[in-house]
């Protein structure tokens, strides 16, 4: 599949995968013998894997492989719409439930792994609103796996359940990135994670804006920098950070 972003077409692919339906999208002139870095976006409630690909040429169009998986929770959100979502509304899925979707996003991002060839620690995991509080609860248990998570306007999440999981090593790199006049996630949920993260000795990259539950261009700027400082584009083979 081709879609048109801007000047060039980006090249993206619908797969059925394991667990989940997902979407990735390679970067210009992509070189399939090669091992690029890999960056997964988690989309919202009542969206769906094709919602945040479009940030994808903004973040880099030529030094990494991204994928956008479905969430597994379908509803309709209007005559012959459907959306999906990680689980209920607000965060309050009951524990299995939340359980067995972080399993399943487990599964999806293993399959990605193994079919991009992609190494340790070469892997940026982030998400919107509902989609950020999974990449908490992913990205934070595995450091070694991934070298940082973005949360943006990330929906409610169970910082006592996460504590239990977080390892020793707290390098990790996290940004947070929150609207001060979000009306359906309201901004204390970021400085929550930010006073409960920084508690546990992790250093953030911590952003408020005076916006409401949307993603602007001045948070897609101030991602786009914090990613490639974090996870360094391919470059020819070196995608050494």
């Amino acid at each position: 599949m081709i879609v048109n972003v801007g000047e060039k077409a980006l090249e993206v692919q619908e797969h059925q995968g394991k667990s989940l339906k997902y979407l990735t999208i390679h970067p210009d002139d992509y070189l399939a013998d090669e091992s690029y870095p890999l960056v997964i976006l988690l989309h919202g409630f009542g969206a769906s894997m094709g919602d945040l690909a479009g940030l994808t040429p903004a973040i880099d169009r030529t030094g990494y492989v991204y994928a956008c998986p479905n969430a597994p929770v379908a509803f309709q959100v209007g005559p012959g719409m459907m959306g999906y979502g990680w689980g209920a509304i607000g965060g309050d899925s009951d524990p299995g439930e939340r359980k067995h979707v972080k399993e399943m996003l487990g599964v999806f991002i293993n399959e990605v792994i193994e079919q991009y060839h992609v190494s340790a620690g070469q892997i940026i995991i982030g998400g919107f609103s509902q989609g950020a509080g999974m990449a908490y609860m992913c990205g934070l248990p595995r450091p070694d796996q991934f070298a940082g998570l973005v949360a943006l306007s990330s929906s409610k999440v169970d910082f006592d359940d996460l504590k239990e999981q977080i390892p020793a090593d707290r390098t990790q790199s996290v940004f947070i990135a929150h609207g001060t006049e979000d009306p359906v996630s309201p901004v204390e949920r970021a400085r929550a994670a930010k006073a409960f993260l920084e508690g546990e000795g992790y250093s953030l990259t911590y952003h408020e804006y005076p916006m409401a539950h949307e993603i602007t261009a001045d948070v897609v700027n101030d991602v786009v920098l914090w990613v490639h400082q974090v996870l360094a584009p391919f470059n020819g083979g070196n995608t050494t950070g």
